[in-house]
């Protein structure tokens, strides 16, 4: 009974996170998709010459990109860019690829 119960709650757990990352993605996809629109609407000409939508100002763009930066780390954590083991697993890697070669030069 106690396993049946530990089994569910790890599902909810992996459920809910699941649900996050996919919600981080959607958010991500509608920044690109939508700035990628205004830019392209920024481009389009009038007969006069001028622009169909002026996208002067980048504060919209620049505070958008934080809400997405916030809401990956909020998702993914702050071990997402470097993570508390990066030295040493980047230590190990160098030295693996440093004995690749060497064993090449053989």
């Amino acid at each position: 009974m106690e396993n049946s119960f530990n089994e569910q709650l790890r599902y909810q757990r992996a459920k809910k996170r699941v649900r996050s990352i996919r919600g981080f993605f959607i958010h991500l996809m509608v920044f690109i998709l939508v700035n990628a629109f205004l830019l392209f609407l920024k481009w389009v000409k009038l007969d006069e010459g001028q622009s169909l939508f002026t996208f002067n100002n980048l504060s919209t763009v620049f505070f958008w990109g934080f809400g997405v930066l916030f809401h990956a780390i909020g998702v993914f954590g702050t071990k997402v860019f470097l993570g508390s083991d990066w030295e040493e697993r980047k230590i190990k890697e160098m030295m693996e690829q440093e004995e690749r070669k060497s064993k090449e030069w053989k």
